[in-house]
């Protein structure tokens, strides 16, 4: 970061985004530690989705705010792999299969895909190999190891030995209480590997008992020694907050919701000597313009690699930056993409001081821009080629992404690397989601010749003698031409953008036509016109 930077951003106190607020909150309730550990997790049951992702930026702009603070934060993020396997997702292979292990530890469920050791691991990687692209790098806790190497035996113990007070607790919470037989531990049977069993009793240090339900057999395991046994959700969670120290874990409406998980964690917790974290409730995001709900268990799901295809990683962090966590937010896949990359940019122009506002706006703002930063604030400004141009040029060149930046001579060596990211997404974006209307193929020797009448046919004439002469003209230039070569050869001027269209690029409408001319340039302009004159 220049000087120039750190000075201006010396001046401007760090409280003004919704991150900056919940780092103080933080802070303050926790008091002054060494460090403050920021917690998240996903259960790996299917594809980690862009729902997923909003918890862990979330919590990833917190950590970052601490560390702005001049404080040390540490950002866990817990795989809960040892969970139930419960539905199989639709996108998976092998279905039947996959059947065969339902309530087993996701773990132990076999990779279809043939991708990596077992389905768990497949999930895990996908998300772990993505987000260092948008700046966020965890330290990753596997529970599945933890409970398989019998780490969690005292706290598993913990919970045996306060059996009733944590009924109470679950049942304040509850419209019904907890059945007689009830116990706050679930076990895989060793026999099947599954959790359809029965604890029937425990003897008041390491032993739990338990009956398969499935073979009849009894089996007595020691805590200390087993990877059978392990906490339900609502008593794990709160566990875990006290083992690891917890200051911040945001979670969803659901978990949030009167007499979720977040409700009774904060009371169970107390049983483990821990404390309940600094929370936010964040809301859902939905999906514009692209099918589908967004359901890990039903396959059918919007991930991270998915929108990145479409947004740079500093436009996907500013989409969740910019929008406050208990709001619902759509994520476009539209014409709504171009309205987005406008404010990106217009957000970075207001931070280098290129578009005025006032100090307040500004101030918030510059700070929204800061945090959509992947790492280090660039030195200066990216190259803002409008992501419309960028689609029409690329549309022009057939996708050649050099011959596009070739034709910005302004670029600069350090703003490349940023702009060849934001023509690949305008590529990505043209191709799969934007409106019929919106795309175009220059006409080839290959393509039928349109059908002209004489007037028309001068029209074309006329048009193709102007560009011959293209370099004099700019934009409002060739528009003017246009219309006197339709009023000259008495013709509709719309009658002549629709035959100029067809005669271009096979369509009756397409991009503004002076300035789609001017962006084709006068030699392939001059090739496709040429078919018509004779």
């Amino acid at each position: 970061m220049s000087e120039k930077t750190k000075n201006r951003d010396q001046k401007r106190p760090i409280s003004v985004h919704w991150a900056d607020i919940n780092a103080d909150k933080i802070i303050r309730e926790k008091g002054e530690k060494d460090h403050y550990t920021c917690a998240s997790g996903v259960t790996p049951s299917g594809t980690v989705h862009i729902g997923n992702f909003r918890e862990i930026i979330s919590v990833e702009l917190v950590a970052r705010a601490l560390r702005d603070k001049g404080k040390k934060s540490r950002f866990i993020f817990s795989w809960d792999e040892y969970d139930v396997f419960r539905k199989v997702p639709k996108n998976m292979p092998e279905q039947e299969l996959l059947t065969t292990y339902l309530r087993q530890p996701i773990t132990l469920v076999p990779d279809t895909t043939g991708e990596s050791e077992n389905y768990a691991r497949r999930n895990e990687l996908a998300v772990e190999a993505i987000l260092p692209a948008v700046g966020v790098n965890p330290e990753y806790i596997y529970q599945a190891k933890h409970y398989r190497n019998s780490e969690y035996a005292q706290s598993i113990r913990t919970a045996l030995e306060h059996k009733e007070e944590l009924r109470a607790m679950l049942d304040e919470h509850r419209t019904t209480p907890l059945a007689e037989n009830w116990w706050p531990v679930s076990v895989f049977s060793n026999f099947t590997n599954k959790d359809t069993t029965t604890v029937l009793g425990w003897d008041g240090e390491w032993g739990v008992t338990y009956r398969c339900e499935e073979t009849g057999k009894e089996e007595t395991v020691d805590l200390r020694e087993t990877a059978a046994v392990k906490l339900p959700w609502r008593i794990d969670w709160p566990m875990r907050w006290a083992k690891e120290d917890v200051d911040f874990e945001p979670a969803g409406k659901d978990h949030h919701s009167e007499g979720g998980s977040f409700d009774t964690a904060k009371n169970t917790v107390t049983v483990f000597g821990g404390t309940p974290p600094v929370t936010f409730q964040y809301d859902f995001v939905r999906i514009k313009g692209k099918g589908g709900k967004i359901s890990s268990s039903s396959g059918e799901v919007v991930s991270l690699y998915d929108v990145l295809e479409i947004y740079p990683p500093e436009i996907v962090r500013y989409l969740f930056v910019g929008t406050r966590p208990n709001s619902e937010f759509a994520i476009s896949f539209d014409l709504d993409v171009l309205k987005i990359f406008e404010d990106y940019d217009k957000c970075e122009r207001i931070y280098y001081g290129i578009q005025q506002i006032n100090e307040k706006k500004k101030a918030k703002e510059s700070r929204i821009y800061e945090l959509s930063q992947v790492n280090e604030i660039p030195e200066e400004i990216s190259y803002q080629a409008p992501l419309r141009h960028l689609c029409n040029m690329l549309q022009v060149h057939n996708g050649n992404i050099d011959a596009v930046i070739a034709a910005f001579p302004d670029v600069k060596e350090s703003q490349l690397a940023r702009l060849r990211v934001r023509c690949q997404c305008a590529w990505n974006w043209v191709r799969q989601y934007a409106p019929e209307d919106f795309q175009f193929s220059l006409q080839t020797e290959d393509d039928e010749l349109q059908d002209l009448n004489a007037s028309m046919m001068a029209c074309v004439t006329d048009l193709a003698a102007e560009v011959e002469n293209l370099d004099k003209y700019d934009e409002k230039g060739m528009a003017e031409v246009i219309y006197r070569i339709a009023h000259d050869n008495d013709v509709e001027p719309s009658n002549f953008f629709t035959t100029a269209y067809k005669v271009l690029i096979g369509k009756e409408k397409g991009p503004r036509l002076a300035g789609f001319i001017l962006t084709c340039g006068k030699e392939k302009i001059v090739s496709i016109l040429g078919r018509y004159v004779k």
